[in-house]
């Protein structure tokens, strides 16, 4: 894997991209190289590496023990779906944010 340095994207991204593309073709368990042993081989900073493999947990693709490395985690969970009716009886008590979850499995707060 090569990261391209005078790229207009930033090695992060590219990382992600790369690290994304290559985690859909493994099995799931496939251990992945600890973030020390990458940053090495890529010449870059390990806090690029550390932050592409937490975007990765967030995202479900992989999953991560200290100690036990970060392994493919078999597929990305499915997004929760808004629930209109709850949304609506949540929204009759103005003094309380409603968390939601939205298509993309990010948490969203909306204050009614």
């Amino acid at each position: 894997m090569r990261l391209t340095r005078d790229s207009w994207r930033t090695l992060q991204t590219q990382l992600s991209e790369r690290l994304r593309a290559a985690i859909a073709t493994l099995p799931p368990g496939t251990r992945l190289p600890s973030t020390r042993a990458l940053a090495g081989q890529l010449d870059v900073s390990r806090n690029t590496v550390m932050n592409v493999y937490e975007e990765l947990v967030a995202a479900g693709l992989v999953i991560s023990k200290i100690g036990s490395g970060t392994r493919v985690s078999g597929a990305a969970p499915k997004p929760a779906k808004l629930n209109a009716r709850r949304l609506l009886r949540a929204a009759k008590y103005p003094a309380r944010a409603v968390p939601l979850v939205d298509p993309d499995g990010h948490a969203v707060y909306l204050h009614v």
